[in-house]
């Protein structure tokens, strides 16, 4: 069952509405005229059915943006749990190596801050494997 037109949404519905909105437009399928229109439409909705309107006449976008899911929690990911370890690990190092360059005593302490590009190229190298081959088997 589709939900109540009459609901009225919030700044982050707006948003995502903005996002299907702009994949749309950089897909092709609006002008930048339409664009523009639209998207004062959306930003000035206060309801469900007054986003819902914009996206009558296209079609339903390939990421998790469109209008009928807005406010619903995006689907975990294959992983399990959904968290980007990358994005987890990479502050820590850069935290983990100030905390090496001043609490230790070796003479050669700016040799810790190349842990910093390393781990960066490290974890950037090694999380794109799966989603890479899910996006080829999509676009063959």
């Amino acid at each position: 069952m589709s939900e109540l037109p009459e609901i009225r949404i919030g700044t982050a519905d707006r948003e995502k509405a903005l996002e299907a909105l702009s994949l749309h437009f950089s897909e092709g399928r609006l002008t930048v005229p339409e664009f523009d229109e639209r998207s004062a439409v959306v930003a000035s909705a206060t309801t469900r059915g007054e986003i819902d309107t914009v996206f009558v006449d296209l079609p339903a976008a390939s990421t998790s943006h469109t209008p009928a899911q807005l406010g619903k929690s995006p689907a975990p990911t294959e992983g399990g749990a959904g968290i980007d370890w990358r994005a987890v690990v990479m502050p820590l190092v850069i935290f983990g190596s100030l905390a090496s360059f001043f609490l230790t005593d070796f003479d050669q302490k700016w040799l810790f801050f190349l842990l910093i590009p390393l781990a960066g190229a490290l974890l950037s190298a090694g999380g794109h494997s799966k989603d890479e081959k899910k996006k080829k088997k999509r676009d063959r």
